[in-house]
Parts: C-alpha cells; structure tokens; sequence
C-alpha cells in the first residue's frame, strides 16, 4: 500500500501578507474525505434530482441543467432556463459540490447549505419556477415518496425536508480515480513524465496555484481576470431579460444601466468587487467544458492560452494575472496536469420514478 504524499508546497514556503503577517503558501492536498450521507434521505434525493415534478411546469429537473453525461453541468456556454427564459451563465458543474466555500458563479450562497441552493433553484423564476406548496403536495400523491419521506423524516413531504433530501443526494457525487489524486495519495506512478512536468509549472512559472489550492483545488476566493462577456447576453433579449430581473433580484443599484455581467457586485453592491466571480475546484476539469462564468472558453488549451496571455482587460483584474510566457511544450504539460484532475466519467443510472396514485378520502 503507498503512503499518503506529504502536501506538496509551492515553490516559496512562506508568504508575507500585506500587513508583514507570516501566511503559509498555497498547497495541494488529497480530495477531503466524503462527508458523512444520510443514506435514506440520499435516496429520496436521487430520485428527486431527476423528477420533472419539482419544476413548475414538469418541464424539467436537476439533471437538466446538471447531466452526469455532461459532466454535472449541461455542456452548454450558457444553460437554458425555465420554460420561456434563457439563462445568462454557464451551470456550473456539481462534482464535490459538498467541499465548496460558496456556491454560484457570484458567490452569493453559503457553500455549507446545500438545502439553500436546492430551494433556490427550485423556486427561482428563471430556473425552475416551483412553488414549495406546490412541489409537497404533488410528492403527497405518490404513494412511495409518501413511504418514503415518512421513513427518513417521520412524515408527509415538506418542502424545507425535499430541499434537504436532494442537498443530501449532492454530497454523494464526487471526483474518483483522478490520477492526481491518486499521486498525492502516494501512488508515483499516477502521473505521466509530461503531466509531472505540467504540476510544477502550475506550482512555480504559471502560478495557478496561487488560487487554485488545497484538498479543493480553489482558494474559495472571488477574483477578476478579465473573462470575455458572452456576446448572447448583449444580443439575446431572453438572456437579458433573466440576468436583469436577477440584478433587480438582489437589489442591484442602477441595475437597468447594466449590460454585463457584474459578478459579486450584486452581492457586496461594492464597484470593486464588478466581474469578480468564485474560483472554480478544478477536479474534474477535463469533464466540464466549456470553461469560466460565461462560458467563453471552449477547451483546456484556450483556458492556458487565456492565462499565458494575461487574462482579459478589467478594470480591477487581480494583481496575481500576469503574463506567462509559456512555451508550446509547457502549455502541452500544463493541458496534460489539468487532464490528471480528472477521474472515471460518472456511472450513474437515472432511477425508475414513481407514478401518481391519489391518496382516498380520510387518508391525508
């Protein structure tokens, strides 16, 4: 059996922060151990990831915009939206969605509240437009849901119980069998001599170590790189009209003067945190393209590409994006490091769901 690798440091051991404080430097470190599963309520919560029930007008699911085949995202530059609206980012891929800091591409949720970004899903106009009333009295009317939350709950469907039972069913989709993964494990053979070559170079010349860290590889932080807008949020009077009515949403000054994206400005309602977004975990990168908040980066080789060049313009781009000057064969290794993140494709079989039985007379 191989021993667990040491955590593997970046080239400099220590880091001063702005005030003179001594911080450690960014790291790697094994995938987190799975979080503890409620098995009962996981189970409820596959089959509700995939039920069409729980949108408005039993259009879709979870797994429309977050496919197993896609990654856990849709494939997509931009995601479709509920039915009659287009969405204005790219759906995020779900692996080890349980491990995150904060969720959404603007960071606007608590990425320990797994139940929170269900219900905010569930219930957004602009995603599946469900009302909790609604959703609990549908799951009421098929007998093995009914069995089935009285089971792992005590009683009859409720919605902040549906919310918890799918957020339950989010901790079990993890990143297995990465060859990095399996390299900070202590398996030396994991990595390829190019892929070896491409982690120093992201630990040391490239910097992405710098925010993409830790047993997450994301530093949970927001920066701004410059990512191109996505021409369709400009051109497409469906998109605007969703990424508008979200800015009204969360109370966004000014917000009718907006024709871009602004990120975790609409949260902090601060001009300096415009175009900030969430650092992604880049596990699993090789299955979830295309690639940034917009979508705009189509393959791992244009992501090196837009870092090697310096990112994009922004007025207040992170200080930490600079140019690389990368060579084609350390571009080469770094695509080959980013492809050891990714393990098996997901196996995943959609459940057989129940049909509606309505309850008799006296039995509600």
């Amino acid at each position: 059996m191989n021993a667990p690798r040491p955590v593997i440091l970046a080239a400099a051991v220590v880091l001063l922060t702005a005030g003179g404080a001594v911080a450690e430097a960014p790291s790697f470190a094994p995938l987190p151990e799975p979080p503890k599963v409620d098995e009962a309520k996981a189970r409820i919560g596959n089959m509700l990831f995939f039920d069409t029930r729980l949108s408005g007008d039993t259009a879709s699911s979870c797994a429309s915009c977050h496919s197993p085949e896609a990654g856990w995202g849709d494939g997509q530059a931009l995601s479709d939206g509920y039915t009659g609206t287009a969405y204005f980012r790219n759906a995020p891929s779900l692996f080890n969605v349980a491990h995150r800091k904060y969720l959404m591409w603007d960071g606007r949720l608590d990425g320990s509240d797994l139940g929170t970004v269900v219900r905010d899903m569930l219930t957004e106009a602009h995603t599946m437009n469900m009302d909790s009333r609604l959703a609990q009295e549908r799951l009421k009317q098929v007998p093995e849901y009914a069995e089935a939350f009285k089971a792992a709950y005590g009683g009859d469907p409720y919605g902040g119980q549906i919310y918890g039972a799918i957020g339950e069913y989010l901790k079990t989709i993890r990143t297995t069998n990465a060859p990095f993964d399996r390299y900070l494990r202590g398996e030396d053979a994991a990595l390829t001599a190019e892929q070896a070559t491409g982690m120093e170079l992201f630990q040391g010349k490239a910097n992405c170590i710098a925010c993409h860290s830790g047993p997450t590889l994301s530093d949970g932080g927001l920066h701004a790189l410059g990512v191109p807008e996505n021409a369709e949020n400009a051109t497409d009077a469906e998109r605007q009209i969703t990424m508008l009515r979200h800015f009204a949403t969360m109370g966004t000054p000014n917000y009718m003067n907006l024709r871009e994206d602004v990120g975790n400005y609409v949260v902090s309602k601060d001009r300096v945190d415009i175009g900030k977004f969430v650092t992604p975990s880049l596990w699993d990168v090789g299955q979830t393209a295309p690639y940034m908040h917009s979508g705009t980066v189509a393959t791992l080789a244009d992501v090196v590409d837009f870092y090697d060049a310096g990112g994009g313009e922004a007025a207040n781009k992170s200080p930490l994006i600079q140019p690389l000057n990368l060579s084609a064969e350390e571009k080469s290794a770094l695509v080959a490091f980013l492809e050891s993140l990714t393990g098996d494709a997901p196996d995943t079989t959609v459940p057989e769901l129940p049909e509606y039985a309505p309850r008799e007379l006296g039995k509600n």
